[in-house]
């Protein structure tokens, strides 16, 4: 298999997993938790006695897979599939849940390529740990303050989020490792 091969498939395989971390995600926010809040979202726990929104979860996932979208399918890939995402967004939600997904989605997924772009020239764990922290802080300030008008869940959406992140780390390594071994280069 050529270089440009695995290239496109990987990142075909990356794109996927991204557009369908979205609809789960606000499918999860209304219907997957430890409780349910009436007229507010489904909860689970992520830690330190901290919940948050379940979709969360999915999200911080999100992010570390349009890095590699971009990585390998390259930026103008990354820029449709942040569009697309926004549209995404609104689907499998409510519609008062509507806007607020998508307007985060969209801010905090261009804040994630603003802070990738630059910095995968430096390696592409950094780049996307960074780029990840702060689309997720973004993701996690505007959803709830348009949804809910409230940062009542804001730690633990940034944990929920962040675990996701590190969990992605190792995958994240071995992808690196990978690249060089091969002689692969990002695209």
């Amino acid at each position: 298999m050529t270089t440009r091969n695995r290239q496109w498939i990987e990142g075909g395989i990356f794109l996927a997993g991204f557009a369908a971390c979205i609809p789960l995600a606000n499918y999860m926010i209304g219907h997957v938790g430890t409780v349910c809040v009436p007229e507010g979202p489904c909860l689970i726990p992520v830690g330190f006695g901290l919940t948050a929104p379940s979709g969360v979860l999915l999200v911080g996932l999100a992010l570390v897979l349009r890095d590699l979208v971009q990585r390998r399918l390259g930026l103008w890939w990354a820029v449709g599939a942040i569009i697309v995402g926004a549209f995404l967004s609104t689907t499998f939600t409510a519609p008062s849940l509507a806007l607020a997904s998508a307007s985060a989605f969209l801010i905090s997924e261009f804040a994630d390529l603003l802070v990738f772009t630059p910095l995968q020239k430096k390696g592409l764990v950094k780049a996307a740990f960074a780029s990840s922290i702060v689309g997720l802080i973004v993701d996690s300030v505007m959803f709830l303050w348009l949804a809910f008008g409230s940062l009542d869940f804001l730690a633990g959406q940034v944990v929920g989020k962040l675990i996701m992140v590190v969990a992605a780390l190792p995958v994240l390594f071995w992808i690196r490792n990978r690249d060089r071994r091969l002689g692969l280069m990002p695209a």
